[in-house]
């Protein structure tokens, strides 16, 4: 996967197109993740017991790895990842637009 857990990523495709927020989880197995403040969807959950009351839970939901860009914030927008070498061996990536490494 192109992203990674901690990520600010822009959502390029679906009803959120546009939003951006951190990587909360990512699934690699599944091809999915959770994006803070992304794709919030609406569960009615039933009372289980009197120590868990029932109601209406929004949360996030997973999406396809492939609708997030990664941002630039040198860029102001989603880019795509390229990886170099740097002097002392560490792997990083960088943006594909202007050369910003992207890892911190």
């Amino acid at each position: 996967m192109h992203v990674k857990s901690g990520d600010t990523v822009v959502v390029i495709s679906g009803k959120d197109k546009g939003k951006t927020g951190k990587i909360l989880r990512a699934m690699p197995k599944e091809n999915r993740v959770v994006v803070e403040g992304v794709n919030i969807v609406t569960k009615h959950k039933k009372t289980a017991g009197p120590t868990k009351p029932g109601g209406i839970v929004k949360f996030e939901a997973p999406l396809n790895v492939s609708k997030v860009m990664i941002y630039c914030p040198k860029d102001k927008t989603g880019v795509r990842v390229g990886h170099q070498i740097q002097k002392d061996g560490t792997k990083v990536r960088v943006c594909k637009k202007c050369g910003e490494v992207l890892d911190k």
